[in-house]
């Protein structure tokens, strides 16, 4: 049973899993404070305000969220709107020029193609000036004109 733990953490794509997790945490980090310290000022000064959590209504004695859920959605698209223009937007750019300086390796010819390839030259080695085939040597060697 030790084992077969030891085999399961030790395999490749949990540790890839877990380094994943680690570097998104990280980079959570520095877009938040992208966010935080860019974009939120931004809209703080074109709208007045930086939180929407004056928009919360009370009713009774309930009070309902609809600042915090409205600025919630409004801070993920403005993520959104920063790893896609910042990040994913480069980063494909930068594979797309990677890959623009690989050359395609030759795809092998099949051996069917290869022989039929090689059939037409060889027909067209025969071939007379008008076109035609040129006919074979006969059994004796002897020519087309010759046998008749």
């Amino acid at each position: 049973m030790i084992s077969g733990f030891k085999d399961f953490v030790l395999r490749g794509n949990v540790i890839d899993l877990a380094v994943a997790v680690v570097i998104g945490a990280a980079f959570t980090k520095v877009v938040n404070a992208m966010v935080e310290g860019l974009i939120n000022p931004l809209i703080a000064a074109v709208g007045g305000e930086r939180e929407m959590s004056g928009l919360n209504q009370t009713i009774g004695q309930t009070e309902f969220g609809f600042g915090d859920v409205l600025g919630a959605i409004v801070n993920f698209l403005i993520v959104a709107a920063v790893v896609y223009f910042f990040i994913v937007t480069p980063v494909n750019r930068l594979f797309l020029r990677m890959r623009e300086g690989e050359e395609a390796e030759p795809k092998a010819v099949p051996a069917d193609v290869q022989l039929l390839t090689e059939i037409r030259d060889l027909l067209r080695e025969h071939a007379t000036p008008d076109g035609a085939a040129a006919a074979p040597d006969g059994p004796a060697g002897s020519t087309r004109a010759e046998r008749g």
